[in-house]
């Protein structure tokens, strides 16, 4: 597994502004980190839990149709390309959502978040089940994957005004620049 390629397209994923990050900004900017926090453990629960389904369902489906595995790197791949071409034609990253920030909806969102659904059906099949099949190794993957997406929240949460304000300064040349790693990424699935 390359694994410069599996880090970068996850924290690229979790730390680049999506729906579950724009509202983790608001309910900061509005609400105050406690709850934030509250909708932050909400949404890192339903990530974990995604992440699972997905290693259950992809093991199941690799045993039982071993070409399955090439087609979910296809998805892959182009859905990667498709979040760098957004996320390069994006120009700014105001959050318009008013929310209470709590537990529940922090939860609902990551199930109702098509970003967080797709990435999670596809780097299980892409990065971790061609090199590593067996539950452990899964399972560390799923728990190292899950804490990188905690970490993501958390800085969104803790630098959320800084955060912010950055990037919506240099909005254009920081979208650009994921934009680039996010193609990298989708390349490098294939090495």
């Amino acid at each position: 597994m390359n694994i410069t390629s599996f880090l970068m397209y996850c924290i690229i994923i979790t730390f680049t502004p999506g729906p579950t990050n724009l509202v983790i900004l608001s309910t900061v900017h509005h609400f105050g980190v406690k709850k934030a926090m509250e909708y932050t453990y909400g949404a890192t629960i339903a990530f974990g839990l995604l992440l699972v389904v997905s290693a259950m369902m992809n093991t199941v489906l690799i045993v039982i149709i071993p070409k399955i595995l090439i087609v979910m790197q296809i998805i892959g791949s182009l859905y990667m390309l498709y979040l760098a071409y957004q996320i390069c034609k994006r120009h700014s990253s105001k959050p318009a959502v008013n929310e209470t920030g709590t537990f529940r909806s922090g939860f609902l969102m990551q199930f109702l978040n098509p970003k967080v659904v797709l990435f999670t059906m596809t780097v299980i099949p892409s990065f971790i089940m061609p090199n590593y099949t067996a539950m452990p190794a899964v399972t560390i993957s799923v728990l190292a994957i899950t804490l990188i997406g905690f970490l993501a929240f958390i800085t969104w949460v803790l630098f959320g005004t800084i955060f912010k304000k950055f990037l919506q300064n240099h909005s254009k040349i920081v979208n650009v620049m994921m934009a680039l790693f996010l193609a990298y990424s989708a390349v490098m699935i294939w090495m």
